[in-house]
Order: C-alpha cells, then structure tokens, then sequence
C-alpha cells in the first residue's frame, strides 16, 4: 500500500495496490498492523451511502466529543470529490482544506483523523461510498457546518441551486457560528 501524506499532513491518501488478472482484481483494504504504524487506529463501524444523481452533496459533518469520529473513506462505484477541513484549534492548517478525487476505478482511500469537517459531492449516478469510523455513530454528538460558506471557500464545482442536499446539510450553520471541540496537538483526542 502506497501511503501519501497531503498538504495537510495529517491527512493520508492510501492507494491499495491492487492484483488484477483477467478475472478482474483482488485488494487489501485495510490491515491494522501497516496503516497503524502511520497513526491510522483502529475501527469499530462501517457505513455506506448510495446517491443517486451526480450532484449529490453531503457535508460537511462531524460528530463531537465524547464520540469523535476519524473516517476510512473508499468509493465502490461511481466517484466523489472528498473534501476535509482542519477545524483543530491551535493548529498551523485551521482553516484550510484539502480536496481529493476518489473513484471506485482508482481504488484510493482517504484518510480524515478526529478534528476535521468531512464532506463530499458525487460526480457520477448510482455511487457507492464507504467508510470505517473509529467510534459510533451518536445522534446527540452529531452535527455539520454549512457545505458552501464564504469563509472556508470551497470549490465543490457546482452552483448552490444545483447541489442535490438533505435538510440538515441545506440548514447547517455558518462556520462564523462553529464553536470547535477539537484541539490542535499531543494529547489531542484521536
């Protein structure tokens, strides 16, 4: 597995190699004892979305303290623009984000560790994306910052009334109103 770290170190773009014949391919997805050398823990929930239409937004969400989740994110079919912001108070990148391409023909994963907004927009019909997360989902520590706020500046390459979004994605508050739970350094929450 090739491991890439983004410009926002703590990020990691993981290409699993793959074993093709003319059957088609075999993959390792995860292995424990290789990504946990470079800091990626372990996991205790998969999840999978399936959108529909190209377009289709979701984020940009986190899950706060005591449930802090760091994500796995591969796309089955299809493909996404994967988008994650540093929201670690104290940090040299707060602010800033980083926007990867994943597709299910590419086969590359990318990592996003506790302390970053995670959201992405599909780029074809009929995508598959899943991701492991390192604790439970938790409705009471579940929330999200708006997807298109002038402050953050991202790009997802689709006007605002074309975005195909849910209503707690359409009514997320402003970044001006996020008050981060997530801290910058060691003994930072992982």
């Amino acid at each position: 597995m090739d491991i890439e770290r983004l410009d926002i170190p703590d990020l990691l773009l993981l290409r699993p190699r793959r074993f093709a014949d003319d059957r088609g391919f075999f993959v390792e997805t995860w292995r424990r004892d290789r990504l946990q050398a470079v800091g990626v823990g372990d996991f205790v929930q998969d999840n999978m979305s399936f959108s529909n239409e190209p377009g289709t937004l979701r984020g940009l969400h986190y899950q706060r303290t005591p449930h802090a989740q760091a994500k796995l994110v591969c796309v089955l079919t299809g493909s996404i623009l994967d988008v994650a912001v540093d929201v670690r108070r104290g940090s040299p990148t707060y602010w800033r984000h980083v926007k990867v391409e994943l597709s299910a023909q590419d086969g590359a994963q990318l990592f996003v560790p506790v302390g970053f907004l995670h959201g992405f927009i599909t780029r074809e019909p009929d995508t598959r994306v899943a991701y492991k997360v390192s604790d439970y989902y938790a409705a009471d520590c579940d929330a999200a910052v708006r997807w298109d706020d002038p402050d953050l500046g991202i790009d997802w390459g689709v006007a605002r009334d074309r975005a195909i979004l849910s209503p707690k994605d359409a009514g997320a508050p402003a970044f001006a109103d996020f008050d981060t739970p997530f801290v910058y350094g060691p003994g930072a929450a992982a």
